[in-house]
């Protein structure tokens, strides 16, 4: 789907829309729906309700203003700013992704986020080659001009910040900026915050869990003009943001290492199916440059009539399962316009029947 308009944000409103994407089952995809058919975020609050009745939820309460008001309120205490789309700080990589991040908050160089980035992620339990190699590309690539991008986890994530904090990080936290995560990253969480810049969609106080990570994942990617994997297994949330990348059409690329390892067998797999080989920082300078490859999109199918309402949450439901599909491919099953069935998809989500997951996916609800 496309992102949406980008106009300026009211200084009124802010509020309004930390209220909303904070409410109850509403995440980007939902709130800027609700943000379109209702016109404003006050407006979508005013009519959460009804919306969540008529889907059967009983006793929807949207977030409340005094809940909004302590969190604005710490932020700014703590010399935070809450970037939210459509504001000038706002990253204008993220502009371009599907379904970006309402808001953000962010701690630090916000003028990073206007020079061309580098993703650069890997495993936690990292070798000691890995390490040393992330040192050496990141600081070249810093050199060079790029900011690096990464997720302030353990083992490659930490070296690539380490390394690039005096040319330029990014840390993009999953869960709240004021929760260190982890505990040995202290001193590092700190020194990106006075040098760099950390950024997080989540609210101050959370503490990350494993649903958190590809929405964290998701934003590393949409960030970078590439993303560069040192070491991953192929079972791993640094593969899940190779594959974000690779879906936004941004450039992926891999350290190959060593057949035995297993480390190693996620970054074996992206060269394997086309994912660029990286020895050094010149090796990403060089792919940058190459000319981007045009894609060839499939014709649009012509719409079918429309069906009973109770016809179409049926096909929907059934189409859908554990395993998370993307909604484009949804709405090219069921054959009907994206405009007919994305009101029946904000009903099921509010519902709890369906989830949504990172990249526009969605899966039927546990």
């Amino acid at each position: 789907m496309s992102s949406p308009s980008l106009i300026p944000l009211p200084p009124s409103a802010r509020l309004d829309w930390l209220r909303l994407i904070r409410s109850r089952r509403v995440g980007p995809v939902t709130f800027f729906r609700l943000l379109g058919e209702h016109g404003s975020a006050a407006g979508a609050l005013e009519a959460l309700p009804q919306i969540a009745a008529e889907a059967g939820v009983q006793d929807y309460e949207v977030f409340s203003h005094k809940a909004a008001y302590a969190e604005m309120s710490s932020g700014l205490s703590m010399g935070l700013n809450l970037l939210c789309y459509g504001d000038d700080e706002y990253p204008k990589a993220l502009r371009d992704m599907p379904d970006p991040p309402p808001v953000l908050w962010a701690l630090g160089n916000t003028a990073l986020l206007n020079r061309p980035a580098i993703a650069m992620v890997g495993a936690r339990n990292a070798s000691s080659l890995g390490i040393r190699m992330t040192r050496f590309l990141a600081t070249d690539l810093g050199a060079a001009g790029f900011v690096i991008v990464s997720g302030l986890a353990r083992g490659i994530d930490a070296a690539a910040h380490s390394a690039s904090l005096a040319t330029g990080t990014i840390a993009v936290q999953a869960g709240g900026l004021d929760v260190v995560y982890p505990r040995e990253n202290s001193a590092l969480h700190d020194e990106i915050a006075q040098q760099g810049l950390r950024l997080s969609e989540n609210p101050l106080g959370l503490t990350p869990q494993s649903r958190h990570f590809p929405q964290r994942n998701r934003i590393i990617a949409g960030l970078a003009q590439a993303t560069l994997v040192v070491e991953g297994a192929l079972r791993s949330g640094t593969m899940i943001t190779a594959r974000e990348a690779a879906e936004m059409g941004r450039e992926v690329m891999a350290v190959p290492g060593n057949p035995m390892d297993a480390r190693a067998a996620g970054c074996n797999a992206l060269i394997r199916d086309g994912a660029c080989l990286i020895r050094s920082a010149q090796d990403v300078i060089e792919a940058l440059q190459q000319p981007e490859t045009s894609l060839t999109l499939e014709p649009v199918q012509p719409a079918l009539p429309l069906p009973a309402a109770e016809q179409i949450t049926h096909q929907i439901l059934t189409l859908l399962g554990p395993s998370a599909v993307a909604e484009d491919c949804l709405i090219r099953d069921v054959g009907l316009p994206a405009s007919q069935i994305t009101p029946y998809l904000t009903t099921l989500e509010l519902e709890g029947k369906i989830q949504r997951h990172p990249g526009g996916f969605l899966a039927l609800g546990s």
